[in-house]
């Protein structure tokens, strides 16, 4: 995984809100993905090719049609990569902090 390509995908807020689309319903064409973007085609296509070249989208060709799908993977490495490590000890603190104060009420 190329983390600063990612990152850099994930910064932009039109490339978050096409992740979204994608995440509510996969497979869309540019023109789905187009209809409720307040850009030019061409805009949307070169924030997609950002997403793709970040591996956060994949492609297929259906005839005519190209449609994009989105790719979790990466940011499933970068959750275990940089926020797993520290929300596991937060969790930790707070399972201490429930067994402790579930002792002092009894």
């Amino acid at each position: 995984m190329d983390d600063d390509k990612v990152f850099k995908a994930l910064a932009d807020p039109t490339r978050r809100k096409l992740l979204d689309r994608l995440c509510d319903r996969n497979g869309q064409t540019l023109g789905q993905l187009c209809d409720s973007m307040d850009m030019t085609r061409q805009s949307v296509t070169q924030h997609l090719g950002l997403l793709e070249q970040a591996n956060l989208i994949s492609t297929v060709r259906r005839g005519r049609e190209k449609r994009h799908f989105i790719n979790p993977v990466p940011l499933h490495e970068v959750y275990e990569r940089w926020i797993r490590k520290f929300e596991e000890s937060r969790l930790s603190l707070l399972h201490d902090l429930k067994h402790e104060l579930e002792r002092e009420s009894k």
